[in-house]
């Protein structure tokens, strides 16, 4: 599951008249499951799931759910990509 959040700041620099933004894109991705299904022996076994696939749509109970294997999102490695951009422009 790919979730991307957009954040947008302004930045002013010297001039009032110039349109001076930067702004980041964060893409989280939920990969492999850490659900250790044998802590309850004392031993450590993964159940194999490579990646988050939601049960529902996003905003409902089904959509914290994976479909591979049943656990929440929570339980799945989260890995988060950050890119920050600036479209900067200076008058001449």
């Amino acid at each position: 599951m790919t979730k991307r959040q957009v954040i947008l700041m302004k930045d002013d620099f010297s001039d009032d008249d110039s349109t001076n933004s930067s702004f980041t894109i964060r893409t989280v991705r939920y990969r492999e499951c850490q659900k250790n299904h044998a802590a309850s022996v004392g031993g450590y076994a993964v159940d194999g799931c490579r990646e988050f696939m939601p049960c529902g749509e996003e905003g409902t109970p089904g959509g914290l759910t994976c479909a591979a294997c049943g656990c929440h999102r929570n339980f799945h490695r989260r890995e988060v990509e950050t890119e920050v951009a600036c479209d900067c422009s200076f008058p001449t």
